[in-house]
């Protein structure tokens, strides 16, 4: 990429500045240096060694949910939480996970081929033959039990879309067998709409393109996927609520009144197992039937048919449905000024295996920067508001330990809690920060502070000129004159939904990546020596990530007021509405076009008379829906978030507690007491997962699935709640312009 020579002038002179930030949000100007100071001594503390030897001891043994490893690091990092100094608590959740009791698939005709469904050890990775009857094997975890025999039809990645080019071929998948390559959307979506088009199983398996030899060398050699690696993970219908499927919001404690396991809504319907590679070759190889379009086509050395037949496929999956103990470790540091107002830190540490990226790289930066914290503490440093560090449990199932634990102290939390930070695995690269708008201006000012280990340059300007190479010239243009860290919007996938998305408390995601190999992800391969070869080999991203993860939480946890600011805040719901305005046009225009093709015959002129291709139906057009009170809602919005800002910095900043009352209660006012459409349990407005895309986000959730699902009269009804929703905030704001100016 050539860059524009005005682009690369002013890169190169007006923007990107590599000097800590003065003022901090929410910090006086004489605060503001102090916290600069602590951060100096704290980044200080931080130390490789560290995190190295705590991964080394937790990715020896297999540590799932329920599992003895899983007991044993529970209880080391309890006792590491002590020895930092903090108040620290075990808390446990009776759980429901199974686990595999006998799994079978066979290709029976033509030809016979039984899979592997194993991961053998391999020379150069000293953990993938230890302790192997601890290993979780290749499963899908809250697949129901089944024995199906049918014949297989290839359906891509298995997301809507792809129902719709099946149906234009001819192909119905019900009674039949599917099997979708990993990508395009997140796994549990899979079965999920195969049961809804009528298949009785599905196959997931890890296409080379994707997650293999495409991307670059196989593990060992490389870090990408061997044939015989398997993609384990939760299918269970989280979209609908995560954690434990027979305690509905309500935690999962050992009185708690359980729904019988056939009344539990995120069970698969049909049984579902992932396979590697080297399993999916020859059943892909056995299908015949129409030639796959080309975005259909993996790497595998065949051409890709999609069936049906003459592939018939035996899949037979029984599970031990077991409760187990779920163990959340919770660390407090107390404030000294504002104890009863709580940020939160979290990162998970079960993992499928040996987790050593997933989760325990984000697991050690934790424990590292508690650690740093402790050692701040031990000589005279107290926090404003109270430090609560937190080690879930369950995460990879299905958000079991935080969503528990959120839903068993939700009335404690919903008063107290400010802010929650999460983390996953991280490793080398480029910093990613998803999560509430109202916090990306205190992240935009951290990245401005933290150095990138490979490049010297801070991680801001490191990420800002990656965009600009891999961006276009409109791109370019607007980062060059935004000169600003924009954060994405968070759907699921990780421990913050049950916090932002159940409870309205501000959330962020932090981490590091884009360098490295990852195909190790939820195999036996992720490994401490997967890791210090591909991964993060010196854990100097590690103590980044300690770094950026620690100046977050200090932050929030020192500032005089809550550090955040609601113009960026503001200027993303606008962005929102207008996609949705755009959204409208778009589904409008595009119904018409489609039903004037159909009628002038356009489809049936296209078709190859040689293939069995079918034309569309005719879609139903949209009524004419009134966006209007949205658009002037978030105009509205826009102007208080401003006087706002405008009020709290002319307070000058000084400590308030009601003042940070008032600033909580705008985000408890994002949510809705009755919750989205058909999933209750997700009730902010303005962020979820999709119902179609698992961890991808919806803004605007309401009404933007409404209108992507051609549902019209929800849409409507749905219209008229969003444009309440943004009045209550703007209401919400507008108290807190009140207090701040008092």
């Amino acid at each position: 990429y050539i860059f524009p020579f005005a682009l690369l002038s002013l890169s190169s002179t007006t923007i990107f500045a590599q000097t800590p930030t003065t003022k901090i949000t929410g910090f006086t100007e004489s605060a503001s240096r102090a916290e600069h100071a602590l951060e100096t001594r704290f980044d200080s503390l931080l130390k490789a060694d560290n995190l190295r030897t705590w991964m080394k001891r937790l990715s020896e043994r297999p540590h799932h949910v329920g599992s003895p490893g899983g007991k044993s690091n529970a209880l080391y990092l309890a006792g590491l939480f002590k020895s930092f100094g903090f108040q620290t608590e075990i808390e446990e959740f009776q759980v429901l996970f199974p686990t595999p009791k006998s799994r079978k698939l066979e290709l029976i005709s033509p030809g016979h081929f039984v899979a592997k469904i194993e991961e053998p050890a391999i020379s150069g990775d000293s953990t993938s033959g230890r302790f192997r009857k601890e290993q979780l094997p290749v499963y899908n975890a809250y697949s129901v039990d089944g024995d199906v025999t049918g014949p297989l039809v290839y359906v891509n990645y298995g997301i809507p879309k792809d129902y719709e080019t099946l149906a234009e071929r001819g192909i119905d998948v019900k009674g039949k067998i599917v099997i979708a390559r990993y990508g395009g959307s997140w796994r549990g979506i899979k079965p999920k709409v195969a049961a809804e088009h009528g298949a009785i199983g599905c196959l997931i398996y890890s296409d080379p393109k994707d997650d293999g030899y495409g991307p670059g060398d196989v593990y060992p050699k490389g870090g990408f996927r061997n044939e015989h690696g398997a993609q384990r993970g939760s299918v269970a219908d989280m979209p609908l609520y995560p954690g434990d499927p027979l305690t509905p919001g309500e935690g999962a404690t050992k009185s708690a009144k359980r729904l019988p396991i056939s009344e539990a809504k995120t069970l698969t319907s049909i049984p579902v197992m992932p396979i590697s590679y080297g399993d999916a070759l020859p059943l892909l190889k056995a299908l015949e039937g129409p030639v796959a379009p080309a975005d259909w086509r993996g790497g595998l050395p065949i051409t890709y048919h999609i069936g049906a037949g003459p592939a018939q496929v035996h899949l037979a999956l029984k599970f031990n449905w077991d409760t187990v103990t779920a163990y959340d470790i919770i660390a407090k540091l107390p404030g000294s000024d504002l104890p009863d107002e709580w940020v939160i830190r979290g990162n998970h540490h079960d993992g499928w295996v040996y987790g050593a990226e997933d989760p325990l790289s984000g697991t050690v930066a934790l424990l590292e920067e508690a650690r740093g914290v402790g050692e701040l503490a031990k000589t005279g440093f107290r926090p404003k508001r109270t430090m609560i560090y937190c080690l879930w449990d369950g995460e990879e199932p299905g958000l079991l330990g935080s969503t528990e634990w959120v839903e068993t102290h939700a009335e404690e939390l919903s008063t107290k809690a400010v802010a929650y930070i999460n983390s996953d695995g991280s490793g080398r690269g480029f910093l990613g920060v998803a999560g509430s708008h109202t916090l990306e201006q205190m992240i935009d000012e951290i990245a401005r502070d933290v150095i990138d280990p490979e490049t010297g340059l801070t991680v801001y300007k490191r990420g800002q000129l990656s965009k600009l190479v891999a961006g276009t010239t409109a791109a370019n243009k607007t980062l060059l004159d935004e000169d600003h860290f924009h954060i994405e919007a968070l759907g699921s996938g990780s421990d913050y939904s049950p916090f932002l998305q159940h409870l309205g408390i501000a959330s962020l995601n932090m981490g590091y990546g884009g360098e490295g190999g990852g195909g190790s992800y939820h195999s036996i391969y992720d490994s401490f020596d997967h890791f210090t070869r591909f991964q993060d080999p010196t854990f100097g991203y590690g103590v980044v990530q300690a770094k950026t993860t620690g100046r977050a939480t200090l932050r929030i946890a020192n500032a005089d007021i809550v550090p955040v600011k609601f113009k960026p805040f503001a200027d993303t719901v606008s962005k929102y509405v207008t996609e949705l305005i755009e959204l409208e046009k778009k589904v409008r225009e595009d119904s018409e076009n489609r039903n004037h093709l159909l009628r002038i015959g356009a489809f049936k002129a296209a078709l190859d008379p040689t293939l069995t291709v079918i034309e569309p139906s005719l879609l139903s057009v949209p009524p004419t829906f009134d966006l209007a009170p949205i658009k002037s809602a978030a105009e509205a919005l826009l102007k208080s978030a401003i006087a706002l800002d405008a009020a709290v910095a002319k307070s000058g900043a000084p400590s308030s507690a009601t003042l940070d009352a008032a600033i909580i209660d705008i985000d408890r006012s994002e949510l809705s007491p009755e919750g989205l459409p058909r999933r209750p349990w997700y009730r902010h407005e303005l962020y979820a997962p999709g119902f179609y895309t698992g961890y991808g986000v919806k803004t605007l959730p309401g009404v933007r699935e409404a209108l992507e699902e051609r549902k019209w009269d929800e849409a409507q009804s749905q219209i008229a709640k969003l444009s309440e929703t943004l009045k209550r905030i703007t209401a919400a704001i507008d108290k807190a312009v009140t207090v701040a100016a008092k």
